[in-house]
Order: C-alpha cells, then structure tokens, then sequence
C-alpha cells in the first residue's frame, strides 16, 4: 500500500513519467504524491539565502510537474527546498512526511565511459526509510 509517495523532479526529461507513474499508484489506494524540488545552496551562502533564478527555475519544474499529474487527473502538492546537499534534503522530507514510496526518475549519465547514477541516487538508496523505484526513461 503506498498511501504516501515522495517524487524528487530536477527538471529532466524523465520528471513527467515519474510524476504520472506516482499518481496511478496513489490512485489505487487513495494516497497522496509530494513532488519536491530542492534547490541546492552553496556553502559560502546561508542556507536560507534566497536565489531568485534558482527558485524561480524550481517553480517551473513543479508546475510541470503538476501539468503531468493533471493528465492522470490527480492533484499533487509541490514544494520548493533549500539545502545544502540534495540526498539529504529528500531523506529527510522521506521521514517527516512518512512516505510509503520514494519515486525518482534518472537519466542515462556516463562518467568516465560508465553508466553512473551520480551522487544523490546513492546516497537516497542506502538512506531511504521505504522502498525507492527509479524510473530510467
């Protein structure tokens, strides 16, 4: 049963089917989807710094985030944060909310001629307090 489902969108091609995905699953049992996009703030600034362009650039993410839920015709709630690592910033929305599921879209990234995850996927994987599906378009 996933009554709570946490989508992370960063603005990438994948953002939408991981949103649409999210709601059919809400939909059988009647959840709720959170899509969060974290802006991620430099050291040398404080945390609650407010950097217009990057919020600005967040907001538009999640509103097409909410476009994508509104084709599955399902509303979501959208929220902006700031932090200084984004794995951090998601696990800990994870807990607070008390999501069932973590759903996240990836891309298809190659560092060194490998296929890599990067950081934050890692880091959700080996931290998350539920289940994690990663969605590769």
């Amino acid at each position: 049963m996933f009554k709570k489902i946490l989508v992370p969108v960063s603005g990438t091609n994948s953002d939408a089917e991981t949103v649409k995905l999210a709601c059919r699953l809400a939909k059988k049992d009647k959840g709720k989807v959170w899509a969060v996009s974290v802006v991620a703030i430099k050291r040398a600034l404080p945390i609650n710094a407010e950097i217009d362009s990057e919020i600005k650039k967040a907001e538009e993410i999640l509103d097409n985030a909410e476009n994508a839920a509104s084709e599955e015709d399902y509303e979501i709630e959208t929220d902006v944060l700031q932090a200084r690592d984004v794995g951090p910033a998601i696990i800990d929305q994870a807990g607070e909310r008390g999501v069932s599921l973590i759903i996240m879209g990836i891309t298809h990234k190659q560092h060194f001629g490998q296929f890599s995850l990067g950081s934050v996927v890692p880091y959700i994987l080996q931290n998350s307090p539920c289940p994690v599906i990663l969605y590769q378009q």
